[in-house]
């Protein structure tokens, strides 16, 4: 036992001496091993080295970035007059799809089974048209039934007459439906004022046949001719008697009448009568009730004949206020419909716009003072590029609308006030039918280039320059060997970055090294800006 005891105690200082060594160890260790921060805290800063950048040649180039909602141009809604109907507007026909095209002529619905057909024009359609209506929406009637090649009548007269009715029945034939009545009650109106015609027509001829009658002194049967015969006829016997009566009796002609002195009284009695009747004829007799009855006849046919045009117009093809929309410009692609057939027409039914696709963006003041019409761009897709061209940049931009982007740095801007944003139009180049679906209601990033050079130039990083005392531009090229020098440059285009060097004091060639920094040294707040933040033209 004694044996067994003396080994344990062994083992117990065997451990004991074994910890004291460790924990030696480790005292010693801690001495001599230093952690990484502590010896990045006591090492001394790396002396600080350029840093340098070769001079390159590149193209370069400045660009507006927007943002914008594809489309098309200028969407209207269509509306028509209901209220002459009399009842629900019902739609019977003619509903056109989402697509389709409205040109000129074209029957944009069908209410009541009649046609709403669409025109060219800037007025709205506010009454209905008809003979002796005037203003300025029946010379656009005129106007757009020219432009149709349809004959409507003089533009420059305002009043609708039967040239414009004429023009607007040709319309109706051309777009297959009957031309608008003027109504029932319009046609018995003209058969009225024909009899009535009729009728003073003949009142005319009795007092005119009464007048004649009444001027004729000798009766009925005795004309002024006649009375002058029988003058002439009793001046003959009279001068026979006369002559034969003088002669001796054998020398008498045997027929000669007796010329007892009771003949002769007679034959003169004759000749003086026939005289007084002619001299009775020449005196005019009192017709002025005649002449009265003649004059009302007169006016009543004049009455009659005016009161017949009057009802004949008013049976002239009229142009209802229910059957026609006008449109500024055509043609026009659908882009909504609102109603169905069976269905009834309350406020706008259809929705259209220009056959034309566009983008319309909003962009700072700055960015479309850049941006004139003409101004070709192109819409980033993953298969190619979709060219555009700024078609329209308005002065005021309404509130509410999607923000642009940066002109150089391409990043989003934040919304700004109304006044100093500005609408870009552009209108979009040849589409596939897939690019046109796949566009169509997206937004898009569209790219204006806006300046550039001429090719490559020769051009260094914007850090690179430093200003000199004279506010001159610098270069520090290094020649290699840890020396450098200070060349005075000019500089021109800067954007994406880089600056181009239009010339220089001292010859600056591709590939030298220029010093854009140090190694070692803080970045400013300024160099950490996004290149081309400030791309101007510099001389």
């Amino acid at each position: 036992m004694s044996a067994h005891v003396s080994g344990g105690r062994r083992t117990i200082v065997a451990m004991a001496v074994v910890a004291v060594l460790c924990l030696a160890a480790g005292v010693l260790l801690s001495r001599l091993i230093v952690s990484p921060g502590a010896a990045a805290a006591e090492a001394a800063p790396p002396t600080a080295g350029p840093i340098t950048v070769p001079v390159e040649r590149r193209t370069i180039g400045n660009e507006v970035v927007l943002r914008g909602d594809v489309g098309y141009d200028d969407p209207v809604e269509l509306r028509v007059e209901t209220g002459d109907l009399g009842g629900p507007a019902v739609v019977t026909g003619q509903v056109k799809e989402v697509g389709a095209t409205l040109e000129a002529g074209a029957v944009a619905l069908e209410v009541v089974g009649r046609p709403v057909v669409v025109l060219p024009g800037e007025l709205p359609t506010y009454r209905t048209l008809r003979v002796g209506v005037s203003g300025p929406d029946v010379q656009q009637l005129r106007t757009a039934l020219q432009a149709m090649g349809i004959d409507g009548g003089d533009p420059g007269n305002a009043t609708y007459d039967a040239s414009a009715a004429a023009g607007v029945r040709a319309l109706y034939q051309r777009v297959g439906y009957e031309p608008p009545s003027a109504g029932e009650e319009a046609t018995e109106a003209v058969t009225a004022a024909r009899e009535g015609l009729t009728t003073a027509q003949e009142a005319l001829r009795s007092a005119q046949a009464q007048l004649a009658g009444a001027g004729t002194a000798a009766g009925p049967g005795a004309s002024l001719a006649e009375l002058d015969g029988a003058i002439r006829v009793a001046e003959a016997r009279a001068a026979f008697l006369g002559s034969q009566c003088a002669l001796p009796l054998e020398a008498r002609d045997p027929s000669a009448a007796d010329c007892s002195p009771p003949a002769l009284v007679e034959a003169d009695a004759a000749l003086q009568t026939a005289r007084a009747a002619r001299a009775a004829a020449d005196k005019a007799p009192d017709t002025s009730l005649e002449r009265s009855a003649v004059r009302a006849a007169q006016d009543q046919v004049a009455a009659a004949r005016t009161a017949l045009q009057q009802a004949e117009a008013d049976t002239l093809t009229p142009l209802p206020a229910t059957e026609v929309v006008y449109l500024p410009s055509l043609p026009r692609r659908v882009d909504d419909v609102e109603v169905r057939r069976g269905g009834t027409v309350s406020g706008a039914f259809m929705t259209v716009s220009g056959a034309t696709v566009q983008v319309t963006a909003s962009a700072s003041k700055a960015d479309a003072d850049l941006l004139t019409p003409g101004t070709a761009g192109t819409i980033p897709l993953e298969d190619g590029e979709v060219p555009v061209t700024v078609a329209e940049v308005t002065d005021a931009e309404p509130a509410g609308t999607a923000d642009g982007e940066s002109a150089q740095g391409g990043g989003e801007e934040s919304a700004r006030p109304t006044g100093d944003r500005r609408r870009v139009v552009f209108t979009v180049g040849a589409l596939t039918p897939e690019q046109l679906t796949a566009l169509q209601g997206t937004n898009v990033r569209v790219r204006v280039p806006v300046s550039s050079t001429e090719g490559e130039v020769l051009a260094v990083p914007l850090a690179a320059l430093t200003a000199g005392p004279g506010g001159e531009s610098r270069l520090e090229v290094a020649d290699g060997e840890g020396a450098s020098r200070l060349v005075e440059v000019t500089t021109g285009l800067a954007a994406g970055g880089y600056v181009e060097i239009t010339g220089s004091k001292e010859p600056v060639e591709e590939g030298d090294l220029v010093v854009v920094g140090a190694a070692g040294a803080e970045t400013s707040d300024e160099d950490d800006a996004e290149p081309g933040a400030d791309a101007t033209e510099e001389g």
